[in-house]
């Protein structure tokens, strides 16, 4: 299997398991935070906007607008995807793809995206946040890693290429 291939799977996995989460979410949280962990509960809520209910959606208007970003960034995304050549690169960018895909079939129906992660500590509270959420931001920590690693454009290992 390519690490092309590979990283469809991760694509396509992250696309599911969002999915599916989201789908637990709306059928066992009705309204009550349940914790999980001293820093953690899993609390329903629904974002109409991008990150952290920035850019939140008003009326139809907004609605495609984020609709049409969305789906502008991913085909972006999806193209530096299919162009990349490092293993962590593709994945991260695949990571993003996914993610960003995950959340854009949870809002076209009603224009919100579900949101149950919610992190916190000391009365802190982290804007919650999903799975889709995660794979994003794992993502840009894969392309971060590949930039400083040198793993980026095909180099695989730490300093590779380098006089």
């Amino acid at each position: 299997m390519s690490n092309r291939d590979a990283s469809l799977f991760l694509v396509l996995g992250i696309i599911g398991v969002d999915a599916s989460t989201k789908e637990a979410a709306l059928m066992y949280l009705d309204g009550a935070s349940v914790p999980v962990l001293p820093v953690l509960n899993l609390t329903l809520g629904f974002n109409t906007g991008v990150s952290f209910g920035m850019f939140a959606a008003d009326g139809p208007g907004g609605w495609w607008t984020i609709v049409l970003v969305t789906l502008a960034v991913s085909a972006v995304v999806a193209w530096l995807w299919h162009r990349s050549h490092g293993r962590l690169e593709r994945l991260g960018y695949a990571a993003i793809l996914g993610g960003a895909l995950g959340n854009l079939v949870d809002r076209v129906p009603d224009g919100a995206v579900t949101d149950f992660i919610d992190l916190h500590a000391g009365g802190w509270h982290f804007p919650t946040f999903n799975l889709a959420d995660v794979g994003i931001t794992a993502g840009v920590v894969m392309l971060l890693m590949a930039t400083v690693t040198g793993a980026f454009a095909g180099r695989t290992e730490p300093g590779a290429g380098r006089p």
